[in-house]
């Protein structure tokens, strides 16, 4: 079966299958984000420097928490 194949079947579902697949996909693509995270986060991985030197920075008041910066970051625009 082919992509194009695929796309035509789709657009031919109704609305609430249409809308059940889109989640179903939608919910692959994050599992496996999800994993990829898991992976590049764990002891060893690839994205562990790049925290450790984020945690640093932060510990060294170069860098604050995202919360601390979205919340300074409202209160000037109120």
């Amino acid at each position: 079966m082919t992509v194009e194949a695929i796309k035509d079947a789709i657009v031919g579902l109704p609305e609430d299958d249409r809308h059940s697949l889109a989640a179903w996909l939608n919910d692959l693509d994050y599992d496996a984000w999800d994993r990829r995270m898991v992976e590049d986060f764990k002891s060893g991985g690839r994205g562990t420097a790049w925290a450790e030197r984020v945690k640093r920075q932060m510990a060294e008041g170069k860098q604050r928490p995202m919360d601390e910066g979205f919340a300074k970051r409202d209160s000037s625009q109120t």
